[in-house]
């Protein structure tokens, strides 16, 4: 589980970041009319959230979260900051699991 950890970790901030950048690349686009930005880090986003989903499943199956709550873990990377909040909850829960499994 913590080996599935550290990648979810990164995934989880990578993708935060790029929905940041994307919704100032959506502000530029239908505000300004400039969709040059977004046609570069729209398809980046896209392909970094892939991954994310994989990490994700990666690290349910492993900690054996129910699906609702894999879910909602995936749903954090579609929100603005949601993602930095779900990634420090999930490591929170993830370490005490593990600090319990060696108690």
């Amino acid at each position: 589980m913590e080996s599935a950890l550290k990648p979810f970790r990164v995934l989880a901030y990578v993708v935060g970041v790029m929905l940041l950048v994307l919704c100032v690349a959506m502000v530029l686009r239908y505000g300004f009319g400039d969709a040059t930005m977004s046609k570069i880090t729209a398809p980046i986003h896209g392909g970094f959230y892939m991954i994310y989903l994989l990490t994700v499943m990666n690290l349910g199956m492993k900690a054996r979260w129910t699906w609702p709550y894999m879910l909602g873990v995936m749903l954090g990377g579609t929100v603005p900051f949601l993602s930095f909040y779900v990634e420090r909850r999930v490591t929170q829960r993830v370490q005490s699991a593990l600090a319990a499994a060696e108690a």
